[in-house]
């Protein structure tokens, strides 16, 4: 690799603010992956309830859901730098929370909903507040670098933080509580030493018309529109995450440590394809490279669903998460380049939503869907509705099927 090759693949890290927010997400991202783990073991060994896992995904999304109008309008006005430090305070009371419960031998299903709740009200603020602080730590020509070392971080922890989720809980409950609480805590005072970046306020005064703004530009553009709600019915059908547990203990017959393993696969094929991403971004044919990932997810989730093999089952879920991230490469290129500064909170809320919906509520769906029906049912049922949507979208999106590069339009710069 040539110098000139080995510095572009690293742009975005020469500017001391994205580092120090880069390495925040990544330990409050691991500190998320691990508490993911611990609850949904400890909720499935106490209930055996398939809808109980569902739950834990229902209860963190509907904050986003709620706050929608607000968490978008926060983050363009005030400061995203400050939000995202509060929110993982936040983060850090709401792991020693459920550190209390678990050492008290109080942890039980409905107070642990109501911890994750506050959770989710975080999450609501925290997601578009930092997925638009990052173009104001970076010039316009490293942004496609940071949106892949963004994504790298989220998946390099969603690889490692099961795994290691798995592990400690093996040796105590408490421990990946307490682990988190840790990683929250660091994460804010790393976020809160980022250098003030310029941020490009919302001016005007809060009315219905700013507040919806970011609804009616998403709405306005076709390609964004069409990139976010792919995502959004794509994921929410083809989720298997919820049901981890399930096929850990009863189909594959694994323990923590197997569910570690299942959770971290699809971050080990999406970090991988992040890392390659980072060094050969996608310069052409976008379009048609974001429908053949959303339609990999889909084929890789029916394999999952099916198999009764572990090595199988890891190496499908291994296939849905290098899928998923060229799907999510693309739509976060589109949203950051296509949205002037002082619109990016409230089309980052919305965009978040749609992630929370597919993720959170796909979960949901599944817990649903499995009580009823069975896992292997739901799974499979989602891997070909996701197949569906990708079709249908190719059809009624035709803007976003035809678009070659990510570059923003001439006509789009200094909107």
């Amino acid at each position: 690799m040539s110098a000139d090759h080995a510095a572009q693949r690293f742009a975005a890290f020469r500017h001391v603010g994205y580092r120090r927010y880069f390495f925040s997400r990544f330990l409050a991202y691991f500190a998320v992956q691990i508490m993911s783990v611990a609850v949904g073991w400890q909720i499935y060994d106490l209930t055996r309830d398939p809808f109980a896992l569902g739950l834990i995904g229902l209860f963190q999304f509907l904050p986003s859901l709620v706050l929608i109008l607000v968490t978008g309008s926060v983050a363009d006005r005030y400061n995203r730098r400050l939000i995202m430090g509060l929110c993982m305070l936040v983060g850090t009371l709401c792991a020693a929370a459920l550190l209390a419960l678990t050492l008290t031998g109080l942890f039980s299903p409905w107070p642990v909903y109501a911890i994750l709740i506050v959770f989710g009200i975080e999450r609501a603020f925290l997601a578009p507040a930092s997925q638009s602080l990052a173009p104001n730590l970076v010039p316009a020509e490293d942004l496609a670098n940071a949106i892949a070392w963004n994504s790298s971080s989220w998946q390099t922890a969603t690889i490692v933080g099961p795994v290691v989720g798995g592990l400690i809980y093996g040796l105590d409950p408490t421990v990946p509580y307490a682990v988190s609480l840790c990683f929250f805590a660091a994460a804010a005072l790393m976020v809160l030493a980022v250098p003030k970046p310029a941020q490009r306020s919302a001016q005007a005064g809060q009315s219905w018309q700013t507040i919806t703004a970011g609804f009616r530009y998403i709405r306005a553009e076709k390609v964004v529109l069409g990139a976010i709600s792919l995502d959004l019915f794509a994921v929410l059908l083809g989720g298997a995450v919820a049901l981890m547990p399930v096929f850990a203990r009863d189909i594959l017959v694994l323990g923590p440590w197997g569910l570690g393993l299942l959770r971290a696969a699809p971050g080990i094929g999406a970090v991988g394809m992040a890392i390659w991403l980072a060094a050969h971004p996608i310069r052409n044919r976008a379009g048609f490279y974001m429908f053949t990932g959303v339609a990999l997810f889909g084929l890789a989730t029916i394999v999952f669903g099916l198999s009764t093999t572990a090595w199988i089952s890891i190496v499908a879920l291994i296939v849905m998460g290098a899928a998923d991230m060229i799907s999510v490469y693309v739509r976060e290129i589109l949203i950051a380049l296509w949205t002037p500064d002082e619109l990016r909170g409230r089309v980052n809320a919305v965009n978040m939503v749609f992630v929370g919906a597919s993720n959170e509520l796909g979960e949901f769906r599944a817990g649903i869907m499995a009580s009823g029906f069975g896992s292997v049912f739901a799974v499979v049922f989602g891997g070909l509705g996701t197949l569906l949507v990708s079709l249908l979208w190719a059809i009624g999106f035709p803007q976003l099927r035809k678009i070659d590069t990510l570059d923003v339009p001439a006509e789009k710069r200094g909107v």
